[in-house]
């Protein structure tokens, strides 16, 4: 007997294949049907009118504290992700020294941004990578894997040596033991950094950053002798160089994986994306692999206290709120923030002005709620209004949110229709990868754990920017085969019956909200989802009618038990 069936569905395999009808059946967690079956089920869901797809697969997160608070991973689920992996940038909370604890925990609120007290609220009385994940064993609502992070597992070797010191001999045969003991204990693979950016809690470089090459060589090469194993990357930030790229080809080949690495245009404000891209041809060409990792939308980051870089703007906001609505109908205060917006422009200090790429993030009354998501300037436009009219008259009194939103890989284009086709374009490149949530990670800050959807609802559906079955099969299976995911990111007789069930025509991500639910009262801004009916993790229900169920269906993912071994093209037995 089934223990569900799906009927009436249409299948998006996540293969890129064309939707086909079909029913779909499932036993122990595994799709054991696809097609017309008598088998009887113990439950059967009616999926007429909905698409039944894998559950996107997240490559990018720092989940790793919150799954420990959070087992369900929100908001991801809530958008249709089944399966996600932490530890990345260089960053994981194991394995730990013996008195690390509170050196990682600064670490990770600097440079992952989560607040202090809500990392401190944890146990941290684990030290090795696998009592770490002992901790998830039974109690994940998704499934999650983790890779063993850099500056984590320099730190435990070395320890306050590892920053700005080279490791000797003893050292490096320390990390190297730690990493196969973490590999062993079913860590996916390491993740490595050299971005000049990242600082720990004492205001110096995180220790990755102190690696000599040779040690990063030896650190991608334990991955060899694993199987299943998978390489994530940093490099500096801004351009290419080929040192760079000779470099992240060269760790490819150690390691024998292919190498992801993050992040494709990042914030650059020019295009840098094409000389970017020329790192995976320099690898392919000596035999590696190289992916970048895109996020599929616009970089929006919550923006607060953007008008407070105006002091003029600062003072106001500042009042309380009864005397704040006075003042902005006073004449002169009016005309003073107006003129700092004027000095700001000819200071060369332009971004207070971008009109365009702010937008309101929240509404804080009915009235401000139809201006939602909508931009500074559409609003101007809509209410016959100055854009400074609009910040004094709609976001000062309300001390509205606003989201500064950035536009990535095609910065010159901006937000218009060639530049979103530009981007599809570029998402599209056997060179990219989708992904980039950094979900678990910049809680105030960002909140891109709702990608799926923006990819489904706006870019499909509205933008029609490309196939829903190719906008499935990118962020399921594509990322399934870069990391070797065993019988994951398909709708196929065998697979997990990992699957999002949704409604093409309704799907959409809401608007970013900030909630204070972290623990010990953090904030994060959170997105929920429209148009998701179901989403499945072995067959069980993990969210139904858009809410989660609190199920604890999700795998700890392990290296060489849930993945197999992708080798690159140029080493290993298994090339292409």
């Amino acid at each position: 007997m089934l223990d569900l069936l799906l009927r009436n569905g249409e299948i998006v395999d996540g293969t890129g294949r064309s939707r086909y009808r079909a029913d779909v059946g499932i036993r122990d967690g595994r799709i054991v049907s696809i097609g017309d079956t008598d088998e009887p089920a113990s439950r059967t869901l009616d999926c007429d009118g909905l698409i039944v797809a894998p559950g996107v697969i997240d490559i990018h997160t720092h989940y790793d504290a919150q799954l420990m608070w959070d087992p369900a991973a929100s908001p991801s689920p809530l958008h249709g992700v089944t399966s996600v992996v932490g530890g990345n940038c260089g960053f994981s909370i194991a394995p730990l020294g013996e008195n690390d604890a509170d050196y990682i925990i600064e670490m990770m609120a600097v440079v992952e941004g989560i607040p202090r007290e809500t990392l401190r609220s944890l146990p941290w009385d684990w030290l090795s990578f696998g009592d770490f994940l002992s901790r998830f064993e039974g109690n994940l609502g998704i499934n999650a894997g983790f890779l063993v992070g850099h500056s984590t597992l320099r730190r435990a070797a070395m320890g306050e040596a590892a920053v700005d010191q080279l490791a000797d001999d003893d050292q490096l045969a320390t990390m190297t033991a730690m990493l196969h003991a973490a590999i062993e204990a079913g860590a996916l693979g390491w993740s490595g950094s050299r971005d000049d950016a990242h600082m720990d809690g004492d205001g110096h470089t995180v220790p990755a950053r102190s690696a000599s090459l040779d040690e990063l060589i030896a650190m991608a090469r334990v991955l060899s002798e694993h199987e299943g194993t998978v390489l994530e990357f940093i490099p500096a930030i801004g351009e290419i160089s080929r040192d760079r790229m000779d470099l992240m080809t060269e760790l490819s080949l150690a390691a024998n994986r292919p190498l992801n690495w993050n992040l494709l245009g990042g914030m650059s404000p020019v295009e840098i994306y094409e000389e970017q891209l020329t790192a995976s041809d320099l690898a392919a060409s000596r035999g590696a692999q190289v992916v970048a990792l895109a996020i599929p939308d616009m970089l929006r980051v919550r923006a607060n206290n953007l008008l407070d870089m105006q002091p003029e703007f600062a003072e106001v906001n500042a009042m309380p709120p009864a005397e704040r609505r006075v003042a902005l109908q006073d004449p002169t205060v009016r005309r003073r923030l107006r003129d700092s917006i004027d000095s700001a422009a000819a200071r060369g200090i332009e971004t207070i002005s971008q009109w365009h790429m702010i937008e309101i993030a929240e509404a804080r009354s009915p009235e401000s709620e139809p201006y939602v998501g909508m931009t500074i300037e559409a609003v101007a436009r809509e209410r016959g209004e100055d854009p400074v009219d609009v910040l004094i008259d709609v976001v000062l009194p309300e001390q509205l949110p606003l989201t500064m939103v950035l536009p990535s890989l095609v910065p010159s284009l901006g937000r218009t229709d060639d530049a979103w086709r530009a981007r599809a374009e570029i998402w599209q490149d056997d060179r990219v990868v989708l992904g980039g949530s950094d979900a678990g990670a910049h809680l105030d800050l960002l909140c891109h754990a709702n990608y799926p959807t923006v990819v489904l609802g706006d870019c499909v559906r509205e933008r029609q920017l490309f196939s829903l079955e190719t906008g499935v099969r990118m962020m399921t299976d594509a990322p399934a085969r870069l990391y070797g995911l065993r019988d994951r990111g398909r709708v196929a007789e065998g697979a997990h019956a990992d699957l999002m069930i949704f409604d093409p025509d309704e799907i959409a991500t809401e608007p970013l909200v900030a909630r204070f639910d972290l623990p010990a009262g953090g904030e994060r801004l959170f997105a929920e989802a429209r148009g998701i009916d179901r989403v499945l993790v072995g067959g069980r229900e993990v969210v139904d009618g858009g809410k989660l169920t609190g199920d604890l269906a999700g795998t700890l993912l392990k290296s060489g038990v849930d993945t197999d071994t992708v080798s690159v093209p140029g080493t290993g037995p298994g090339a292409a």
